[in-house]
């Protein structure tokens, strides 16, 4: 019993330090690594969650945008910065869920080199198509791409991104016959659509309702579970035909790895505190976006999926691997 009372007065000052420091955080300014360009969507949800928690903390948060390598840049800086609960990685799929796959060697690991926070919300993948093209269901876009003597191209934001493997799942499960054209953004392949030069796009949900509403493309199907509020005529794939079809965009937070739990902890918490505000999922359900609900090892296990999943869909697709 001595020896037990003694441990526990060892550890006490510990912990104790970890409370008093998870009570006062945050004492100075946090920074959020964004690894997309300003002005995306992923630096949209990033801005919206930095200003709601600045107004709780009254502590800055600090947007630093860090684009390229296919956002391995920006990750790598987040991986290896400061694990003092003062630097987070706000990120979409693509460099944590995908470019495992596509990449024969990443500067990081995202399985070792972070701790899930939360995902903050998830965006639905809608299957648009030209006005022009012949198709006005999914089951006549399908019998098109079969029965062409050529093979119809489709648009992406380019190799690797959640449009172009939505895309190639979307050819494993029906064997459509498409032609991938990559492009350098998800708005230039957009303008391409519409324009007529490409007939196919898989595109994210908040950018593609203004184009619906206009009348520059028409949805064919939405790959969520359920049918969309801002899309209530479009059908989901699983009522178009196709069970089993989902596809999305996603934007979560990560700490870097040893930062302290405590911080974790607290920062879960003020995540999760802004997240059930009505104002703010009014701000990112204006966006198109659907508010998450998972958090620290469910938002892991999410990942780990996604990995899985989009592993599978890599490997199938015959993308290169990119050195």
């Amino acid at each position: 019993m001595r020896k037990l009372v003694l441990g526990l007065l060892a550890v006490a000052p510990v912990f104790l330090v970890g409370v008093a420091r998870a009570e006062t955080f945050p004492t100075r300014s946090v920074r959020f690594i964004v690894p997309n360009p300003a002005g995306g969507s992923n630096d949209a949800a990033a801005r919206i969650l930095a200003q709601a928690l600045g107004e709780i903390w009254q502590q800055p948060v600090v947007i630093e945008n860090k684009p390229g390598g296919g956002g391995n840049i920006g990750t790598q800086a987040a991986a290896t910065a400061p694990a003092d609960g003062y630097t987070y990685l706000v990120s979409s799929p693509g460099p944590i869920t995908i470019n495992p796959s596509l990449y024969r060697k990443l500067p990081f690991d995202p399985a070792k080199d972070f701790v899930p926070v939360a995902l903050l919300a998830t965006v639905p993948i809608v299957l648009i198509v030209n006005p022009k093209v012949p198709a006005s269901t999914l089951r006549e876009l399908l019998e098109l791409t079969k029965n062409t003597a050529e093979e119809p191209n489709y648009a992406s934001s380019g190799i690797g991104s959640t449009h172009h493997l939505s895309a190639e799942l979307f050819k494993k499960m029906t064997g459509a016959r498409l032609r991938h054209v990559p492009y350098r953004g998800a708005a230039p392949a957009m303008n391409d659509l519409i324009a007529g030069h490409v007939p196919v796009l898989f595109d994210n949900l908040p950018t593609v309702i203004p184009q619906v509403q206009a009348g520059t493309v028409r949805a064919l199907a939405v790959a969520s579970p359920k049918r969309l509020s801002s899309l209530p005529d479009v059908p989901t794939f699983d009522e178009a035909g196709l069970p089993g079809f989902e596809a999305s965009s996603w934007f979560g937070v990560l700490a870097p790895a040893n930062t302290p739990a405590d911080i974790v902890t607290k920062m879960t918490a003020d995540i999760e505190r802004v997240m059930s505000n009505p104002g703010f999922r009014k701000s990112f359900e204006a966006t198109g976006a659907e508010v998450g609900t998972l958090f620290g090892p469910d938002f892991g296990q999410f990942m780990k999926r996604e990995n899985e999943k989009w592993g599978d869909v890599i490997k199938s697709s015959g993308a290169p691997i990119i050195e």
